[in-house]
């Protein structure tokens, strides 16, 4: 049988404080609004892209009975609430480095929580492309020990957050090696 925490030693949920049951947690970093933007636009446009080439292959292999407008308007509104998902999604991450390791916390209803211990990391690699070098945001990929899903990524981040992470990072991994 497993042991169920009691309540008082459960994390606090999203976005509260425990002390104050408001603002973030002790340690905790939300990413910044301008990556929220940027995650809706990418997941608007993908989804109406995706949508609209469906749609054109539907309406040169299928004899379609509805008008292609209202097709073209249901990938508009599929796209538009993928827009809403991938920005309330950005807006509920948060993320911490202590001296453990670096967490990552997403979601409202379906929450997730990963913990990367400083001993797993293998190596850090930062990417920005063209649309986030613009908002001055990157991903930072931590690499972990392992062979599946050896990888974590944190997309969205302030570029001056994310370098002083993998630097962080960094100059504990080099710390760690001299220990061997």
């Amino acid at each position: 049988m497993h042991d169920i925490p009691a309540p008082d030693r459960l994390p606090p949920p999203l976005g509260e404080d425990p002390a104050t049951g408001t603002g973030l947690p002790e340690g905790w970093q939300q990413l910044p609004a301008r990556g929220a933007k940027l995650a809706a636009a990418g997941a608007l446009l993908g989804t109406l892209g995706a949508g609209l080439v469906a749609l054109l292959v539907a309406h040169l292999t299928l004899p379609l009975a509805l008008p292609w407008r209202w097709l073209v308007a249901a990938s508009a509104v599929l796209a538009v609430l993928a827009g809403g998902i991938a920005y309330r999604r950005h807006r509920c991450t948060r993320w911490r480095l202590d001296a453990q390791g670096l967490a990552l916390r997403q979601g409202r209803l379906w929450q997730s929580q990963t913990q990367v211990p400083l001993s797993r990391v293998q190596h850090l690699d930062l990417r920005r492309g063209p649309l986030e070098r613009a908002a001055g945001l990157a991903t930072l990929v931590v690499h972990t020990a392992g062979t599946r899903l050896s990888a974590v990524s944190v997309s969205g981040l302030d570029q001056r957050d994310a370098e002083r992470l993998r630097e962080r990072l960094a100059r504990q991994l080099d710390r760690d090696d001299d220990a061997l």
